[in-house]
């Protein structure tokens, strides 16, 4: 396989990011921007919710492409020729892939099928990232020791099943089409704009109305015994810019915090963050068919090779988490700022 040399930032020019008004691909986009990168960023219909990018309309363009149109996706890739694509765009919520699971499968496999296959035909220098997730190891033969990008996949939902064909198809399209991707597969990360679906932030979101009056002094949570991983999103986007800048194609890079911390103790955490006193209460709507019981990982592997390592501690990311849903409420109900 041809040898491929570390890019500096200046042979980076232009970008392309699927799901860029996503949560992650929001930060993301912020944080090419900073780099001096001409980005452009794709999304599905008219009716996307671009909340999330509202700030950067004037410095990013927006190119219409669903990534389920194989036509639609090889003009965008053939148009654009991007120097680097940042594939993020998926169904990212666990719950949801068994409610609906071929939507899933479809959006989240057959979308990365369609991006890899068009890189190939038309755009061969671009330098892919493609999105995986620590939900693809799934039954962990030992718990106690922190996963690898070695260990072995066992994925225990539709979600992780979805994004380990996305894993191995682009590794297939690298060895077989010699095109230049990279994995990266991210553990549990959060921060400022984290959909609401997701726990830790479903629970910034309802301490911040507890602390409004708009519900009472309680916190509804599901499983709190799983383990996770928790890393500020700000540190994992600077992780995928590394992979395309540092990473070596074919292969996976985890990116992860390498601290265990269990989802009570970061509900702790936030509600000790609140105004109020507030009780938990257990929802049994909330917990899942199966659950992965720990989730921690070792980022060895994108420190050396990608230079790349968490910075943000975890109590920061939570405060910024819950003040951008103070923020929210207020500027949803203006009369709540001046209590």
């Amino acid at each position: 396989m041809q040898q491929y040399q570390s890019l500096k930032n200046g042979e980076i020019e232009e970008v392309l990011i699927t799901g860029i008004n996503g949560f992650v691909g929001s930060h993301l986009a912020e944080a090419c921007i900073k780099r001096g990168w001409r980005v452009f960023g794709t999304y599905r219909n008219n009716r996307s919710d671009l909340r999330n990018i509202a700030h950067l309309v004037d410095k990013i363009t927006l190119v219409h492409c669903d990534i389920l149109d194989p036509t639609n996706v090889d003009e965008t890739v053939r148009s654009l020729q991007p120097d680097a694509l940042f594939h993020l765009a998926a169904q990212s919520f666990v719950p949801e892939s068994w409610a609906a699971p071929r939507h899933t499968f479809e959006l989240n496999t057959i979308g990365t099928l369609n991006i890899l296959s068009s890189v190939t035909r038309f755009s061969r220098e671009t330098r892919v990232q493609v999105a995986g997730t620590s939900e693809e190891y799934g039954a962990i033969d030992d718990y106690t020791k922190p996963i690898t990008e070695k260990t072995e996949l066992k994925p225990l939902s539709p979600y992780g099943v979805s994004k380990v064909a996305a894993d191995l198809l682009t590794r297939q399209y690298v060895a077989s089409h010699k095109i230049w991707a990279v994995v990266t597969r991210a553990f549990n990360h959060t921060g400022p704009r984290r959909g609401a679906a997701f726990a830790e932030s479903d629970w910034a979101l309802q301490i911040a109305q507890v602390e409004a009056g708009m519900r009472p002094h309680k916190i509804q949570h599901g499983n709190l015994s799983a383990i996770r991983d928790m890393t500020d999103v700000r540190d994992i986007v600077l992780g995928y810019i590394a992979a395309v800048e540092h990473g070596r194609p074919g292969e996976v890079y985890q990116l992860c915090s390498g601290t265990s911390r269990s989802m009570e103790s970061i509900l702790d955490r936030l509600i000790s963050l609140s105004k109020v006193e507030i009780k938990k209460e257990l929802d049994q709507s909330r917990l899942r068919p199966s659950d992965v019981p720990r989730l921690v990982g070792d980022y060895s592997k994108a420190r050396e090779e990608l230079h790349w390592e968490p910075t943000i501690e975890l109590d920061t990311t939570l405060f910024d988490l819950l003040n951008y849903w103070r923020s929210s409420l207020h500027a949803q109900v203006p009369s709540l700022s001046k209590k």
